[in-house]
């Protein structure tokens, strides 16, 4: 849409410039011809100005050129508000109007009956506003993993095509006789399925534009007409059935916990300080479930008192809505508020940034508010207050990722540092960290989709790449989808030799020699009886 609007737009204004500024240049050599000087302020038109000594038309030169140059700007006025250069007035109205919630909370739905937008006047009035403050600078393009691997996504070009769809059709659109379809003139469906909800296009933005609330709004209208990826359905469906997306029973969400020598609270029964949201990857995924384990270990040899929902937890939802499904996240969350309406705890845990935001940001509009702790930051608080003790410094040199959710979403940089400094880990940082981060390309629902065709590399084999130019041999992530990624990277990325991928809690768990404080420390076991039947409760439906 917005190719050949660019090219004229950049050729008007072009020729407006070249003559404005030509004639105004023009105009002081005349002047300095007929006073016969040179101004050191004025070299060019010095330069110039004696070809013109002499010429009697001096002073009619002087007032035509006066007349042009004047004539251009009354002449490009009308143009204006159709050019690009409209920003520089656009653009801190938009600012001062920029959303002061906070990053990892998405907008609510208008109408929860017709969630989302297809049409450019379904958008929300600031999403529109957006297009006009863009100053098509691209550092969104430039920022954006979706647009790094290859596929269709281009947040700068979703804005530009509004903006010239509605300067090239603004009497119809005004008079309601056309609506811009946002799929047929602004972005393709591949794109919008593209997107990792990593939030860099927005945060990279000078002006305040959020290309991503766009993309999501039109999702939610995707989802809600039954248009998505057929992965993207059955990962829905199986949230909606199971309460996890791998599909499993809720039986068997505390199957990870079976190998441990030592009970873990019922949370939904017992009085605990920390409850430990678990989330589905911590629980299900088997290249997470063995530093869930230890991550239990570290806390119960730290004495925290914490516990689990067992079977009673369900998604936190933040993939759902994510991708679009409003209801199902309102179900979920429905569900999850009430189950911890029954519990009685003073903090929730979670190792998993997603969940982390989710409850924290997203909830309280629900009537779920509660005080969210992140891993990072309570290994951190441990470590400092000497309930963990960091008895071998590991001498190693590691490299961290930020995690999008943790990071740019809530401002979370200092605690996984911290936590890997006290354990002797050098950290040997990445050209892009802390809010430009380059995420994992799992967020967004991604991680349920297939890669899409014209993907040439995947943003977690990109990142490991970049991570190999530290010198650093250890990969640290602190986020289970992050541990699932990145694990699989360096694997296709041919790494396996130059990175390990190691959790924060690896770490940790060294330093502390936990190890060794489990052989000589004497953990209460679980009883046979219930051993026997946690594992016949495996195997049911």
């Amino acid at each position: 849409m917005a190719e050949g609007g660019i090219r004229r737009d950049s050729l008007i204004v072009g020729i407006f410039i070249i003559l404005h500024v030509g004639s105004r240049w023009l105009g002081t050599a005349f002047h300095l011809a007929e006073r016969e000087v040179a101004e050191w302020s004025m070299p060019t038109a010095s330069l110039v100005a004696p070809l013109f000594l002499g010429w009697s038309g001096l002073e009619t030169g002087i007032h035509v050129t006066w007349w042009l140059a004047m004539g251009l700007i009354v002449l490009f006025i009308p143009y204006f508000p159709y050019s690009k250069h409209i920003h520089i007035f656009l653009a801190p109205i938009n600012l001062a109007f920029a959303s002061r919630e906070a990053n990892g909370k998405l907008m609510e739905p208008a109408d929860s009956s017709k969630p989302g937008a297809s049409n450019l006047d379904e958008l929300p009035w600031k999403q529109v506003f957006d297009s006009y403050a863009c100053i098509m600078c691209t550092r969104c393009h430039e920022v954006c993993p979706a647009h790094e691997s290859g596929t269709p996504l281009s947040p700068s070009a979703l804005e530009i095509n509004k903006r010239y769809f509605i300067n090239q059709n603004s009497s119809d659109l005004a008079g309601g006789k056309l609506k811009l379809d946002l799929l047929q003139e602004a972005i393709s469906s591949d794109a919008v399925w593209s997107c990792t909800t990593c939030m860099a296009c927005v945060e990279v933005c000078p002006v305040g534009n959020e290309p991503m609330q766009d993309i999501l709004q039109i999702r939610r209208k995707l989802v809600f007409d039954a248009k998505m990826p057929d992965e993207l359905s059955d990962a829905l469906r199986s949230l909606d059935e199971q309460g996890n997306s791998f599909g499993e029973s809720s039986r068997k969400r505390t199957r990870w916990t079976r190998d441990l020598d030592f009970t873990i609270k019922d949370a939904s029964k017992e009085t605990v300080e920390y409850l430990w949201y678990v989330g589905d990857f911590a629980s299900f995924n088997q290249n997470c479930t063995e530093k869930t384990r230890k991550f239990a270990e570290v806390l119960t040899a730290a004495g925290v008192d914490f516990g689990i929902l067992m079977k009673d937890e369900k998604s936190a939802g933040n993939d759902a809505r994510r991708v679009g499904e409003e209801g199902l996240f309102d179900a979920l969350a429905e569900d999850n508020i009430q189950t911890l309406e029954n519990c009685d705890f003073k903090h929730i845990l979670t190792t998993d940034p997603h969940t982390y935001n989710t409850l924290l940001n997203e909830y309280p509009s629900k009537g779920g508010v509660y005080s969210v702790k992140h891993y990072s930051t309570l290994l951190m608080e441990l470590i400092n207050s000497g309930k963990i003790k960091i008895t071998k410094p590991l001498k190693i040199k590691g490299t961290y990722h930020d995690p999008c959710y943790l990071g740019r979403y809530n401002g979370i940089f200092d605690a996984p540092r911290e936590v890997m400094r006290q354990c002797g880990v050098e950290l040997l940082e990445m050209s892009r960290n802390r809010t430009n981060s380059f995420c994992c390309g799992a967020g967004g629902g991604q991680v349920w989709k297939k890669e899409h065709e014209d993907m040439k590399q995947r943003p977690s084999e990109n990142r490991i790449e970049e991570a190999l130019l530290t010198g650093a041999s250890y990969f640290t992530v602190a986020c289970p989808k992050d541990m699932t990624m990145y694990s699989d990277a360096v694997k296709t990325s041919g790494n396996e030799k130059n990175m390990t991928v190691r959790d924060l809690v690896d770490y940790v768990a060294e330093a502390m020699e936990l190890e060794k404080m489990t052989n000589e420390k004497t953990y209460e076991s679980v009883p046979e009886s219930s051993k026997v039947e946690n594992n016949a409760s495996e195997f049911q439906e």
